[in-house]
């Protein structure tokens, strides 16, 4: 069964529908594309799914060691190249809030950045860029 299915509305914008939930994300290309950059582009979506598969991961294995990650915010930076137009570098900077972590809490929480599914997933020639804030 599909997983989204999604509907070009024209203008450079597409409407997609999650099929299990029926959420909504619409897509416009970037102002520096041809859109209106009205709402995420593409690429917006690729660091996005970067960031928050990672942020997912490390709540997981926060879960699973009795560590509250609630608060945690991550600022995402997507870095374009060109010749070919393409997501050169996601900067994912974590911050974690003021929560006494513990060195081994801490350890064990920045293990499994980099092994959740988007991050594996992506070209090997996407630099992604890791820092955390605690």
């Amino acid at each position: 069964m599909a997983t989204v299915k999604t509907t070009y509305l024209g203008d450079l914008r597409t409407e997609n529908i999650h099929l299990q939930s029926g959420s909504k994300i619409v897509t416009d290309a970037p102002c520096d594309n041809r859109g209106k950059g009205e709402a995420f582009s593409p690429t917006d979506l690729l660091a996005t799914a970067l960031g928050n598969c990672i942020m997912t991961i490390m709540g997981i294995k926060a879960m699973d060691n009795g560590i509250d990650l609630a608060g945690t915010e991550i600022e995402i930076t997507k870095i374009m190249a060109s010749d070919p137009r393409r997501v050169a570098e996601v900067v994912m900077e974590f911050t974690f809030p003021k929560k006494g972590y513990s060195e081994e809490e801490k350890r064990l929480i920045e293990s499994v950045a980099g092994i959740s599914p988007v991050p594996l997933s992506v070209h090997p020639d996407l630099k992604q860029t890791i820092k955390f804030n605690w």
